[in-house]
């Protein structure tokens, strides 16, 4: 996606230690007309998948997953990472570790939300060792549903979440692929930088 990454190269912030702050659009202010193209092109690469829902984790991967949902005529649920009076029973938990914060989130999803056999499409803005995929993806398979697929907005290639999901037997596609964030200078995986110029 050309659009993304030239947003990621002209607004983008590598802070050191792998970690790349891109508040300016998509995890603190965020750009509407950027969401709307990522929502279709998610929409676009998992054509033919039958997505009965789109499921995210709060607050980053709810923008690109509400375009999505709009785009495929298909709810969202966000995965609620802050405990709520109104959702203390009947609900999926998962524990998932952020790269980006250092630290432990329990996710819960309402088990009416996902009913057996439903074909979720996991969206969810970065993806570093793949740890919130994988909670996402087993609150869908406890419920008996099935992972259609997983977008992803912006991949870190240089970590292992990509290739673990994948041996793991989902499908990821991620819009943007970043190769090094080394020298405080993004550097993207080559295949991509070609296939979007």
């Amino acid at each position: 996606m050309k659009l993304l990454r030239q947003k990621v190269i002209s607004e983008g912030i590598v802070l050191g230690q792998g970690v790349l702050k891109v508040d300016s659009f998509l995890n603190h202010q965020m750009d509407p007309f950027l969401m709307r193209e990522v929502g279709r092109e998610f929409t676009r690469r998992f054509a033919g998948e039958e997505v009965t829902k789109v499921l995210t984790i709060e607050s980053s991967g709810i923008a690109p997953g509400i375009m999505t949902a709009l785009e495929l005529e298909v709810p969202l649920i966000f995965a609620r990472k802050q405990k709520s009076l109104t959702l203390t029973e009947d609900i999926f938990v998962e524990k998932v570790y952020s790269f980006t914060k250092k630290e432990s989130n329990e996710i819960t999803v309402s088990k009416k939300f996902i009913a057996p056999g439903e074909r979720v499409l996991i969206v969810d803005d970065f993806l570093a060792n793949g740890e919130a995929a994988f909670g996402l993806a087993r609150i869908v398979e406890q419920a008996g549903g099935t992972v259609a697929g997983i977008g992803i907005v912006i991949e870190k290639a240089f970590q292992p979440g990509n290739r673990l999901l994948k041996e793991a037997g989902y499908r990821v596609e991620s819009l943007v692929r970043i190769a090094s964030l080394d020298d405080g200078i993004i550097t993207f995986v080559e295949e991509d930088a070609e296939l979007s110029d």
